[in-house]
């Protein structure tokens, strides 16, 4: 089934910075390569900027920035800049377009740096890489901007604040995937409380009602998403759909459907690097069903038992196009 897609989430860009020979086509290596990208008509995809929390991180991010260009002009028949114009004729494209994503603040500034770097330092990556889709405050950790999702008891900080301040009215979503509960708390409070001009989405995130898991979203969280007009990007991580069960993915993208998402379902697939990752247990780290960006025809076809024509559509791309197009006016 030929739909277009727009994805929400992969971590292509840290591959291209951190291991030796990566290059964006090879399929060998990682799951959203470009080859793969186009035989699933992915026709938008957001590139994450993804760091950890330790000393190297900003200067990590820049790394990835510049990356990020050089897959544009390394690629120009395949890829290009994504923007409102872009979105508007995606469909007639027969380009990929790219926008990237900061996955953990902690690519904007380090523990120690003065709070004011993340502000240079967001503006220079806007400057590189043209916009910015979304910025995740965390990741699995805390960081000085507050509490990752594998943390307990720690929520929205002093400087998560004033960042969160910084980007009002900037065009850039705020990302609840890899927060805290007490974090994406905070942040909804604090949205609401100052009157911020910043969209919440949850870019690669499933639902906890089905699989218990702190990575995916509580029913409360997911609801104040789709109050607030976002998207939820389905992750096709086997360790947050269900670890031994490959059908869960239709499972979470009808749940979306049942608890009133229909306007803000997605994909966020989650392709990264897995080779060099320590864990056995992790392995592997995707169904077959799902395990690359050229499964995305096979997954409509599966739901097209379940959902009409209509709300695939709204899934694979039209949700995550109004919603962009909307925010890049």
């Amino acid at each position: 089934m030929q739909i277009p897609i727009i994805d929400t989430h992969c971590d292509i860009l840290s591959y291209l910075a951190k291991i030796p020979k990566a290059e964006a086509d090879k399929v060998e290596d990682i799951a959203c390569a470009i080859p793969l990208l186009q035989k699933g008509n992915v026709k938008m995809q957001v590139c994450a900027i993804y760091t950890d929390v330790k000393p190297g991180s900003m200067d990590l991010a820049i790394r990835q920035a510049f990356k990020f260009r050089e897959m544009l002009m390394t690629y120009p028949k395949e890829v290009v800049q994504a923007d409102a114009e872009f979105l508007s004729g995606m469909n007639l494209n027969s380009k990929i377009g790219l926008v990237t994503a900061i996955e953990n603040a902690a690519g904007l500034a380090e523990e120690k740096v003065p709070i004011k770097e993340a502000f240079h330092q967001l503006d220079h990556l806007i400057k590189l890489t043209g916009r910015m889709a979304y910025i995740s405050l965390t990741h699995h950790t805390e960081n000085r901007f507050g509490g990752g999702n594998y943390t307990e008891g720690i929520g929205l900080k002093d400087d998560g604040k004033k960042l969160l301040d910084y980007i009002s009215g900037k065009k850039i979503a705020i990302d609840l995937s890899h927060t805290s509960d007490l974090l994406a708390e905070g942040i909804l409070n604090h949205i609401e409380k100052q009157k911020l001009d910043i969209p919440v989405i949850a870019s690669h995130s499933n639902f906890r009602k089905l699989w218990n898991h702190k990575r995916n979203l509580s029913d409360e969280f997911a609801k104040e998403v789709i109050k607030r007009g976002g998207i939820i990007g389905i992750n096709f991580l086997r360790a947050f759909l269900d670890n031994e069960k490959p059908e869960r993915i239709f499972e979470h993208i009808l749940y979306g459907f049942e608890i009133g998402a229909e306007e803000q379902m997605c994909f966020g697939a989650d392709f990264f690097y897995t080779k060099d990752f320590p864990d056995p247990s992790r392995h592997p780290f995707y169904f077959p069903i799902v395990e690359n960006a050229s499964k995305y025809p096979a997954i409509l076809e599966k739901l097209a038992e379940n959902l009409s024509i209509a709300q695939l559509e709204k899934l694979a791309y039209k949700n995550a196009q109004r919603f962009f197009k909307a925010l890049w006016a």
